[in-house]
């Protein structure tokens, strides 16, 4: 059993999918940080409403008791969240979209010099 699993461990698929995972996650990070840290304020301010990363409907502002602490906090959508979400989302499918193709013209082009 210990056998099969170092086999299966060592096999050279399963090494390609955990250094693609490593990388997608840096990639990931990396895409945050821009989007969150450069575009979204650059956006922001654009539209003249600050960092857009922090925009957000307030449905109930937070209650206050006597002496200043929260007895009930805000209620909000932070919708500037999602977008931002979104954002990224869409850099890394570009991202992705990008690779494959390129992965696929370079088989075509082996496929045709092999014929």
């Amino acid at each position: 059993m210990l056998k099969e699993f170092k086999e299966f461990a060592m096999n050279g698929n399963l090494i390609d999918i955990a250094v693609g995972l490593v990388m997608a996650a840096a990639f990931g990070t990396l895409t945050t940080a821009f989007v969150d840290g450069v575009f979204m304020p650059v956006v922001g301010m654009l539209f003249q409403v600050g960092d857009l990363n922090d925009a957000q409907w307030v449905l109930s502002g937070e209650v206050l008791g006597p002496n200043g602490e929260v007895i009930t906090p805000a209620s909000s959508i932070h919708y500037g969240k999602f977008i931002a979400a979104a954002i990224n989302f869409l850099i890394i499918a570009l991202a992705m979209f990008m690779i494959v193709k390129s992965i696929n013209r370079l088989k075509g082009e082996k496929g045709a010099a092999a014929s």
